[in-house]
């Protein structure tokens, strides 16, 4: 989910169709039919400010910025003055700050659980708002050790609040002379933030198909990334959820304060193979 500096790249095509996927095995899902903090076994957390120099400080295991209930996951993101402590993050301060002014949450399967290849799926309501800017999206686990781009990444899903009609599926990558690229498509879809709606990435050894419900709307040719014998997309990759927020010069545009606070409702997250 980074900020894009570069001219989106089209691609022909939009098909209406249900995916006819071969991936058909449940392996891996949470549900939410809990309540509380996420499942600890399944879900770890970003803590901080982490990327973008977005103006939201991630929290760990606070309800008031994520919890399950009513058989969902809610991401919440709040204007409040959040005091900024010593943590175990490198990104729990910045220079001359000593208090956040928004909060959010964002959690991951990063040590806990990976994969390569499947049909990765969210059922979740986006918020509407300017500055509004959730995700569904997977980084390379070796990402630890190996810099971004170079670990891959997939948006499975991103919506930006100032393209109120649109959905992001993008891929990142560095080619095979090490400069930073994506490929990427946003349609048009109406309303995506009325309705719960189904987004997917379907992951083989040479492509990724995304989808918005039942349309296909954009195929990646892992072929692009290839780097001799190298490929970060035929490696494993973990699942993150978050909800970020804008600033002027990023994807999600200006932040406007009074449409928060924001929730970001999950029906479920569901791996396939």
């Amino acid at each position: 989910m980074r900020y894009l500096l570069l001219l989106w790249v089209f691609l022909p095509t939009l098909t209406f169709a249900q995916s006819k996927s071969p991936y058909q095995t449940l392996v891996w899902s949470d549900e939410f039919n809990y309540q509380g903090l996420p499942d600890p076994k399944k879900w770890n957390y970003e803590e901080g400010f982490v990327r973008n120099k977005e103006p939201q400080y991630y929290t760990k295991e606070r309800l008031q910025n994520i919890r399950v209930e009513n058989g969902t996951l809610i991401i919440e993101a709040r204007k409040e003055s959040y005091p900024l402590q010593k943590s175990g993050s490198a990104n729990a301060q910045r220079a001359g700050q000593s208090v956040a002014g928004y909060t959010s949450a964002s959690i991951m399967t990063l040590g806990k659980k990976t994969w390569k290849y499947g049909r990765f799926e969210v059922r979740a309501k986006v918020p509407k708002g300017k500055g509004s800017w959730p995700a569904f999206w997977m980084k390379g686990a070796n990402n630890p050790t190996v810099k971004w781009p170079f670990c891959g990444e997939i948006d499975v899903m991103e919506y930006a609040g100032k393209d109120s009609t649109q959905v992001y599926g993008t891929v990142h990558y560095a080619d095979s002379t090490d400069q930073y690229r994506y490929e990427g498509k946003k349609p048009s879809v109406g309303a995506p933030y009325e309705d719960f709606h189904i987004y997917a990435a379907e992951w083989y050894e040479d492509r990724i198909e995304f989808y918005y419900d039942d349309l296909k709307y954009f195929v990646f040719d892992l072929a692009k990334a290839q780097k001799g014998s190298e490929n970060p997309f035929q490696k494993d990759f973990y699942l993150m959820l978050n909800l970020a927020l804008g600033r002027q010069g990023t994807m999600a545009g200006p932040l406007y304060d009074e449409i928060l606070p924001l929730t970001y409702v999950v029906d479920y997250v569901r791996v396939y193979q």
